[in-house]
């Protein structure tokens, strides 16, 4: 079976080797050597400050809102947050789980990002944020969304998810925004089996959801800040320290296995299109069919090979009820529709790779997708 996805595993000696250190000195969490280690370890490789590692992504996201005060209600209701569709569950229901209300406006076609000429239709005295999507780690306009937030005295919180090691115009993508999140679930391109971060725009927000992410405690006998528990523990720093000595290499295999796809495929599906002046984490590799029921035969096809391809993302997030009443977004709706993950990661061999794009190629070629 080829997985659409597989966690990346570095060597296990150099693991055991921070395992052993965590053993001798007994400290498990709580902010751990490791932990810090890892804080300047990424501020570093990623070239950002105000950086704070966080237990997973979504925890990341609804730390940011409490930290820069978006979830606060307006008017005795509910704040709102422009975001958009075309994303992982997890950017809206984390809105909807602090008590905002997500509003969602549509994509660009070809980007598949956030359009920023549908969000100033959406804001409204309610409205406290924009919450964009790096979608595939593909940039955002983020001067024009910056220059809308600027205009209305909206936060910008950028779920930079799929964007880690992305740079845009020479700089980190995740400098944009009042915060940008990242997920280190097990499936990403840089993981701590599980965990996340938050980079923050200014020094006394971090502060700030440094003590969030530890009930609000700042001392023995002082406690400032309504908190929760959504601290890195040292396992996860260890995996982490690990997997980021091995980045080089892992991103050139996912590379090579991105550029075969699109050198193969490029003529018989939509690729996504890239922002100018940035450069690419080969994260992922979405592919949009013709239709939706060409996406599902395909899917299918590969599936019956061993295969296995992701309607990712899909459902487009406004039609989920429970996300609350929302407006029909067709692009969004159009492209989830249409899209499939197809199966990277960085030992996928030639010859499994090669099986993907034969079962694609060889159905098209057959005539047998309608």
């Amino acid at each position: 079976m080829i997985p659409v996805t597989k966690p990346y595993l570095p060597n296990r000696e150099k693991l055991n080797q921070y395992l052993d250190g965590i053993y001798e000195r007994n400290w498990l969490t709580n902010n751990g050597p490791l932990a810090q280690e890892l804080t300047s370890r990424l501020e570093e490789y990623l070239g950002v400050e105000n950086l704070l590692l966080v237990s997973n992504g979504t925890l990341a996201l609804q730390i940011a809102y409490r930290a820069l005060g978006i979830n606060e209600p307006v008017n005795g209701k509910a704040a709102e947050a422009i975001t958009t569709p075309f994303t992982f569950i997890a950017t809206a229901s984390s809105l909807k789980w602090d008590g905002m209300q997500p509003v969602f406006a549509d994509i660009d076609p070809e980007t598949w990002c956030l359009a920023p000429e549908n969000i100033e239709a959406k804001i409204t005295p309610q409205t406290r944020a924009i919450v964009p999507v790096h979608v595939f780690g593909n940039a955002c306009d983020v001067e024009a969304i910056g220059a809308i937030a600027q205009n209305h005295n909206l936060k910008v919180i950028y779920d930079a998810s799929h964007a880690f090691g992305v740079n845009y115009e020479g700089e980190s993508l995740l400098k944009h925004g009042d915060a940008a999140t990242l997920s280190f679930h097990a499936t990403k391109l840089f993981h701590t089996g599980e965990g996340g971060a938050i980079i923050f725009k200014r020094k006394e927000d971090l502060e700030r959801a440094k003590k969030m992410i530890n009930f609000g405690i700042t001392g023995p006998e002082s406690i400032e800040e309504l908190g929760i528990n959504a601290k890195l523990n040292e396992l996860q720093a260890a995996m982490g320290l690990c997997v980021l000595d091995e980045m080089e290499a892992n991103m050139a295999a996912r590379h090579a296995v991105w550029d075969t796809y699109e050198r193969e495929l490029a003529n018989a599906v939509q690729l996504q299109k890239r922002s100018s002046h940035l450069t690419y984490n080969a994260a992922y590799f979405p592919a949009v069919f013709e239709s939706e029921s060409v996406a599902v035969q395909v899917a299918d096809l590969l599936k019956e090979n061993g295969i296995l391809a992701r309607r990712y993302f899909f459902p487009s997030l406004e039609s989920v009820k429970f996300l609350g009443h929302a407006d029909h977004q067709p692009v969004s709706s159009d492209i989830a529709g249409r899209i499939l993950c197809l199966p990277i990661y960085a030992s996928l061999e030639g010859r499994g790779q090669k099986v993907v794009i034969d079962v694609i190629r060889s159905s098209f070629a057959r005539g047998l997708l309608q």
